[in-house]
């Protein structure tokens, strides 16, 4: 790595970052049924990691940590987000001089009536370009009803009232769900070809494939996978039109391309979830199934292909970012703080990461091969609750060998 400290690269950087999706959903990770051409490209041209790993096991606390480098569990009641705002990973890229943009799902500003106001909103928080919506698209709910899997069959396009804004103005709510995937993908593009000429980070951070799913009409019917296969058709088109930019802006060369999804899939919902297979568990869990998410990273000459199963997280790009782009890396906190694993990425070194971290209401830790659970939880099997499944506790912990068991499957407590 001590080479690569003296070089800095500043490559553009495109974080391709999905909502919800399985580590089974691509046809790079073991798929039948989802067609995924321009994803599976992007994983044989450069490296696809096998023990990649969200922050979290839903939504916030995974962009938490996307975003300031550290274990979303280090901000449960010790830190305000807010005041980390010059030192989340756009301001960082921004101080080096990277152009910005978010495009989709942010997440960490509260919601509609407030969002544009936000003290955390996207533009207060290092990014110079925004378009997208505060949170996920199945917020707000229409009045009186829950997000269950009965109002997901049977809601349209605008049941919930999203609003899709630019910069801090609302330009329509609702928006039309079925176009979300489309619109970030037409903005991307234009995005691009718009700051070829100096290095950018460019953040496309899709709702879809959070439940309910939709696709535009081009896409409808069209997978083998229902209605969910659609919108992952759709996305894999998306990644396709992005690298045709890149390549139609000249700087194929010069730019790091990194697809990966905030946490598992909400297999719960029937054809409006994923799956995690061979995995067990789903989102909101802290069996890998919740956690591990698929991890692919391309940079032509650069990046050699191939498989990693070296462990990783998404808090870990921004020690990886600060590495390549000259930029500061995150402050100095005890526990989870984000590695670079640049080393790992262009010369072929053993990932940095030995351990990690799940802490989704329920606890588990990963070092090495081996993996304990202090405490365990199911996702309800009635699908018309949103209510978080009961925790049991474990004493002995269980214990299970992901080399030999990535299923989780046998338990070896008691051989050890």
């Amino acid at each position: 790595g001590a080479s690569l400290h003296a070089a800095v690269l500043q490559p553009n950087i495109v974080l391709i970052f999905v909502d919800d999706m399985g580590y089974g959903d691509l046809g790079c990770y073991g798929n039948k049924s989802n067609k995924t051409p321009n994803i599976d490209r992007l994983a044989a041209e450069g490296q696809r990691w096998t023990s990649f790993y969200s922050s979290g096991a839903w939504c916030v606390p995974s962009r938490t940590g996307l975003m300031t480098g550290r274990h979303p569990h280090l901000f449960a009641g010790k830190m305000d987000l807010p005041k980390t705002r010059d030192k989340l990973m756009a301001a960082m890229l921004k101080q080096q001089g990277y152009a910005t943009a978010i495009l989709g799902k942010w997440h960490l500003a509260g919601y509609p009536q407030d969002f544009t106001k936000s003290p955390m909103h996207p533009l207060e928080c290092g990014f110079d370009y925004h378009f997208g919506t505060p949170g996920s698209n199945d917020v707000p709910a229409p009045p009186g009803k829950r997000q269950t899997r009965s109002l997901f069959d049977a809601c349209n396009k605008f049941t919930f009232k999203v609003p899709l804004i630019r910069g801090r103005k609302l330009i329509e709510v609702p928006t039309d769900q079925e176009l979300l995937t489309k619109r970030y993908t037409q903005e991307a593009v234009k995005w691009i070809g718009a700051n070829k000429d100096k290095p950018f980070f460019l953040y496309l951070a899709h709702n879809m494939p959070h439940a309910p799913v939709f696709a535009s009409k081009n896409f409808q019917g069209k997978s083998k996978g229902g209605r969910y296969g659609d919108t992952i058709e759709e996305i894999d088109w998306s990644v396709g039109q992005v690298m045709k930019a890149i390549k139609k802006a000249g700087i194929d060369k010069k730019t790091l391309v990194i697809f990966t999804s905030d946490n598992g899939p909400w297999s719960m919902f029937g054809p409006h979830g994923g799956t995690a297979k061979p995995l067990r568990g789903e989102k909101s869990t802290s069996w890998e199934g919740g956690y591990r998410v698929p991890g692919i990273f391309r940079w032509p000459g650069k990046i050699k292909p191939g498989k990693v199963d070296g462990l990783a997280a998404n808090l870990d790009l921004y020690a990886t970012f600060a590495t390549l782009s000259g930029g500061e890396q995150p402050g100095e906190l005890p526990g989870f703080i984000s590695k670079d694993i640049s080393g790992v990425l262009l010369q072929g070194e053993a990932s940095p990461r030995k351990k990690w971290f799940y802490s989704s209401g329920s606890i588990a830790f990963r070092s090495g091969n081996y993996k304990i659970h202090l405490s365990t939880k199911n996702r309800s099997s009635n699908p018309d609750t949103r209510a978080r499944a009961p925790i049991t506790k474990h004493d002995p912990p269980l214990l299970y060998d992901l080399s030999t068991d990535v299923g989780e499957q046998k338990n070896i407590t008691a051989d050890h």
